[in-house]
């Protein structure tokens, strides 16, 4: 089921866009199912002081509804149908799925042996923000070899399909460190923005470093694995502190930036995009006028 938002605009006078603003404009709105039997209900924005012309354009709004997950109750379709710009609500999610996940047909997980032991917890960063950040170790009294930390990319978290690559890491002897990035997973942030690139690094920096300091792991190899976004995160702390690494582990990362939006940035570069403004208002004022010269002298 999807529902359907229909608007319609008077026509303006003169066949250009910017002539009739909207802001003196009455919206009614009405939403109608698309199941419904009766017509959608439409918003007429009509003129102050003016009577409705029978000439309109038609902006249709529609929202659909995400399809339903397969093999799944209907609790947990109405859990994962919520907003997921907050942790909070991320937070509750994951916790309804947990079981969901762990029977998923991942071959590491089949893979992956018993007894190995996984700690979850939160830390505040210096911006305030809560950290999720989860450990997997080997058995208990396996001696460990040394310490892999993982940076996530831009569509993961560090727990979903990292969860069976870090109990087969951790199984071989190693110790891992995870952590979701600001605004992913189970860490505070809106959902998916990044309002500073480096406060990503910064943030893996701040973690990784305090993490790194627990006294079972002094005298380890420390190891950074970044995968996509996070293989650009993992670059750039490696570049920012370059003996803070044993080594450095890449997979598929965001190493360069598409050559096609090089333009994109040239047009919008402040300076040059208030030039092309201003030539653009210029052109425009000068047909409005000669418009309004021509309607004058036919009349």
């Amino acid at each position: 089921m999807d529902s359907c938002l229909t608007l319609r605009f008077r026509q303006p006078e003169l066949d250009f866009p910017f002539h009739n603003s909207l802001k003196n404009q009455l919206p009614v709105l009405g939403l109608a199912g698309r199941n419904n039997n009766a017509a959608p209900k439409r918003a007429v924005l009509v003129p102050r002081g003016r009577r409705s012309s029978t000439h309109h354009r038609r902006l249709i709004v529609r929202a659909e509804i995400n399809s339903p997950i397969e093999g799944v109750s209907d609790d947990l379709n109405l859990i994962a149908s919520r907003n997921l710009d907050f942790a909070y609500t991320r937070r509750k999610v994951r916790s309804a799925f947990t079981q969901v996940q762990l029977q998923l047909d991942h071959c590491l997980f089949t893979m992956a042996p018993s007894g190995i032991r996984t700690q979850e917890w939160y830390e505040r960063n210096s911006k305030g923000l809560e950290i999720f950040c989860k450990s997997w170790m080997p058995k208990l009294g396996d001696q460990i070899k040394g310490v892999l930390f993982f940076c996530h990319g831009y569509g993961d978290t560090c727990t979903f399909f990292f969860e069976g690559i870090a109990r087969y890491i951790a199984a071989s002897g190693y110790g891992v460190y995870a952590l979701d990035h600001p605004g992913f997973g189970l860490s505070e942030g809106l959902h998916g923005y990044v309002p500073s690139f480096d406060a990503l690094v910064d943030n893996v920096i701040e973690i990784y470093t305090k993490i790194k300091g627990r006294p079972e792991l002094q005298g380890l190899p420390c190891f950074i694995l970044g995968q996509s976004m996070g293989g650009a995160v993992t670059i750039k702390a490696h570049l920012k502190e370059p003996r803070a690494w044993d080594g450095v582990i890449l997979v598929a990362p965001m190493c360069k930036v598409s050559s096609s939006l090089f333009l994109l940035q040239i047009i919008f570069h402040k300076p040059l995009f208030d030039y092309f403004l201003f030539q653009i208002f210029a052109i425009l004022i000068m047909w409005l006028l000669s418009c309004s010269i021509s309607k004058f002298s036919y009349q």
